[in-house]
């Protein structure tokens, strides 16, 4: 039962250090700049570096509660800017947006836990712990 939160912040994390990458393409800045995001050139690579750092932060249990708060900082904005699905009027697409929006919703939820509990067993904040109790 130790390894559960381990197997959490991997999967947790993996979304983010794989959507991250994706931030450096031609196609997130274009999107970003036709939703009226400014300086989005700027702006969506140093998410990108945000999301990386969160992700990682998490993965390795790494000062995990300032990653999560990362991810909520960045995913609150994100979520109903980018996935206003109230906007979209085509069924099809209001559907898939509307689910990207919830996701995203849960993604905020999981990383609330994370920002309150920690990372857990199996992390550096854990073994920092025990070395500071030593």
């Amino acid at each position: 039962m130790k390894y559960i939160p381990l197997i959490g912040r991997f999967l947790f994390s993996i979304i983010f250090m794989y959507s991250s990458i994706a931030k450096f393409s031609d196609t997130f800045v274009y999107e970003a700049a036709a939703k009226g995001i400014p300086l989005s050139y700027i702006l969506i690579p140093l998410v990108g570096v945000l999301e990386m750092a969160a992700g990682l932060s998490i993965l390795f249990g790494f000062m995990a509660k300032w990653g999560a708060w990362l991810i909520i900082i960045f995913l609150v904005p994100v979520t109903f800017i980018m996935h206003d699905f109230w906007t979209v009027s085509d069924p099809m697409l209001h559907q898939l947006v509307l689910m990207t929006f919830m996701k995203n919703m849960s993604i905020i939820g999981a990383a609330l836990m994370l920002a309150y509990f920690g990372a857990g067993p199996y992390s550096i904040d854990a073994l920092r712990d025990e070395k500071k109790e030593a």
